[in-house]
């Protein structure tokens, strides 16, 4: 059974596609996904299939751009790679302004006959 949370996400993303693909086969999407949304890119991958047979993105290519987290220190304005949704920069503050990390967006829809 696939995973709930990202079947509905994927379902979105297949409407998106056949949205903005109008009349036109879907040949490639490509969805950034940040790593503290909580979405698991694999599951998106097992549920594509499943969501997008008999629409205009049957067939088509998901390409999956896992973007990572990158927070700045609010107390001294230094940038780290996070892991998670929290820790301890070098001065030893804990609060950061995220700059990635939290991107869950259709970043691309190819068409056939499109380059």
């Amino acid at each position: 059974m696939p995973p709930m949370h990202e079947l509905g996400i994927t379902q979105e993303i297949v409407a998106i596609a056949a949205e903005a693909a109008g009349d036109a086969r879907v040949k490639r999407i490509v969805v950034e996904v940040g790593r503290l949304t909580a979405v698991l890119p694999d599951a998106l991958r097992f549920c594509f299939d499943i969501c997008s047979e008999g629409t205009s993105a049957a067939g088509a290519t998901l390409e999956i751009i896992e973007v990572a987290a990158l927070a700045r220190c609010l107390a001294c304005g230094s940038e780290h790679e996070l892991d998670q949704p929290f820790g301890v920069c070098s001065c030893g503050r804990t609060e950061f302004d995220w700059i990635t990390g939290e991107e869950l967006k259709v970043s691309i829809v190819e068409v056939h006959g499109c380059a």
